[in-house]
């Protein structure tokens, strides 16, 4: 493993900070008054650096900002084409452009391709950390610094999942609340089948605990679908599919989820 990586094995071995997303947040929020203080402070060659660094970025905003403006700009072609022969490079400008042609095209493709997941939930009520984590406590060390976390949600752990030393387990999903089926309903059929759990695709809520595996109202999971009998249009059969949660788990002791079709 490279060395300049160690940052990001430290992560996926032991997660993030609890406030690692706050933190980020107010780091870029910061930016604009340290890059403030720089340009009044600075002297000599630093200064001129530091001036055309920043005289690069306002020119590339400022193309930025027209070409959004000019998006909507349309120059149309003459009724009749001129039969005057025109030279090469002055053929395209006779011609109607639309500008905001290609535009509208991208946000067309964007917006079938949002479609496509459009979930039953489209918003659901946020959960703070305080609910979601329970302080541990036991141990000399852990009373000391605080830093261990219960999981106080259902959570989802695959089959060959193997729990961390427990020394140095960060964050602990009790075995009670550990879910691996699924009530999920087809829109479609109107069927409703236990079906097993593969993995949690997003929780809205929190990448750390979509990689925690927390399911939580809203949440999109990825269900085995192999006893439905689906089929492509080729002839294969479907093995996952996404699901979201509809329901609170934590209330009513079973995960109820949609089939995403």
């Amino acid at each position: 493993m490279p060395q300049n990586e160690y940052i990001e094995r430290w992560q996926k071995q032991h997660g993030k900070r609890l406030d690692h997303d706050e933190r980020t947040r107010k780091r870029q929020a910061r930016e604009v008054h340290q890059q403030s203080k720089d340009a009044q402070n600075l002297r000599g060659l630093r200064a001129k650096l530091y001036q055309q660094k920043r005289h690069a970025e306002k020119i590339q905003m400022r193309k930025r900002i027209k070409a959004q403006e000019e998006k909507n700009v349309k120059s149309s072609a003459p009724d009749e084409p001129s039969k005057t022969p025109l030279p090469q490079y002055l053929l395209d400008r006779s011609q109607a452009t639309n500008a905001k042609a290609l535009s509208s095209a991208i946000k067309d493709k964007r917006k079938e391709q949002a479609a496509k997941f459009a979930v039953p939930l489209p918003k659901v009520k946020g959960i703070s950390e305080e609910e979601m984590f329970k302080v541990v406590n036991t141990g000399k060390k852990t009373h000391k610094k605080s830093w261990k976390r219960m999981i106080t949600k259902p959570t989802f752990v695959g089959n060959d999942f193997t729990r961390v030393n427990p020394k140095r387990e960060r964050f602990i999903r009790p075995m009670g609340l550990r879910y691996k089926k699924a009530n999920v309903t087809h829109p479609e059929l109107g069927v409703t089948v236990q079906l097993p759990i593969i993995g949690v695709k997003k929780n809205p809520q929190n990448p750390l605990y979509t990689s925690l595996g927390v399911l939580t109202k809203g949440t999109i999971l990825e269900v085995n679908v192999s006893e439905l009998g689906l089929v492509t249009t080729t002839g294969k059969v479907v093995w996952g599919r996404y699901a979201q949660i509809t329901n609170a788990p934590e209330n009513d002791g079973c995960v109820n989820a949609v089939l995403l079709v």
